[in-house]
């Protein structure tokens, strides 16, 4: 064999160097697909817990949505990040406000505003998610037909 076949060092730690780029290149695209699933997961949680109180609230009566205390101003749900009801893993706190629709019209005493908000913290950041809707006091189908 002669000298001129083997590679120089410049030629080695210049592959070593394109190799390391390429192993830390791979690495942060995959912790940051990682993160970005959890996101996608915790937002998604946020809209069910929504949604599962916007439920609720077409379920009750037009006296229940008025009596005061009926219906709870705050709670508290579970992320369950592991497929159990694990409450050891963090939480969502809500809050649901029942308020005047702050019309003019003649039917304002028959209508409320609902506003459902959630908050949570992730990765030192302050998330929240919020849905409003309208109740009134006879329904949906006394005023499409």
């Amino acid at each position: 064999m002669s000298a001129a076949a083997a590679y120089t060092m410049v030629e080695i730690l210049v592959a070593t160097a394109v190799l390391g780029i390429m192993f830390v290149s791979l690495y942060a695209g995959f912790s940051s697909g990682f993160a970005l699933i959890q996101v996608a997961r915790e937002n998604l949680r946020a809209t069910q817990i929504l949604q599962e109180k916007m439920e609720t609230i077409r379920l009750y009566t037009w006296e229940q949505i008025t009596t005061t205390n009926f219906v709870p101003t705050s709670f508290t749900e579970y992320f369950y990040s592991t497929g159990t009801n694990d409450t050891t893993s963090f939480s969502y706190t809500g809050t649901m406000k029942i308020e005047s629709a702050g019309l003019t019209e003649s039917y304002n005493d028959d209508l409320k505003k609902v506003t459902i908000s959630v908050s949570w913290g992730s990765r030192k950041l302050a998330h929240t998610r919020q849905m409003k809707t309208f109740v009134t006091k006879h329904g949906l189908q006394y005023y499409v037909y």
